[in-house]
């Protein structure tokens, strides 16, 4: 949550990949890559009224991260964060996905982003 705070620019990695990048404002307010939303869902929040408030705007379930990271020396195949994701597909497991334009100044690498243009 500090991050936010003291960067103009946020790039977020996973097992040494880029996978979202952009404003911080932007990025932090409505993320596209799964793991960028994994990460700003386990910031705590240091007032209740403010957790609950995250909650009621946000009515789907945590994408909660349930398995193991696997071994930076030996990614997994494809998209690096299909073993971890929510929304992962058969596609994800084959390619990886390039940095593409996703809206507002945000790229991303993902096949299914979260809030796509």
């Amino acid at each position: 949550s500090v991050v936010r705070h003291v960067c103009d620019r946020i790039a977020v990695m996973y097992l040494g990949k880029i996978v979202e990048s952009g404003p911080a404002e932007v990025l932090c307010a409505n993320p596209t890559h799964p793991y960028t939303r994994s990460l700003l869902e386990a910031a705590p929040i240091p007032d209740p009224r403010a957790a609950g408030a995250r909650r009621r705007l946000n009515p789907d379930p945590p994408t909660a991260l349930e398995t193991d990271i696997p071994s930076p020396a030996n990614p997994p195949r494809g998209c690096r964060f299909h073993p971890r994701c929510p929304g992962a597909t058969e596609l994800c497991s084959r390619v990886e996905p390039k940095l593409a334009r996703q809206r507002a100044g945000l790229i991303a690498a993902c096949h299914h982003p979260v809030n796509p243009l």
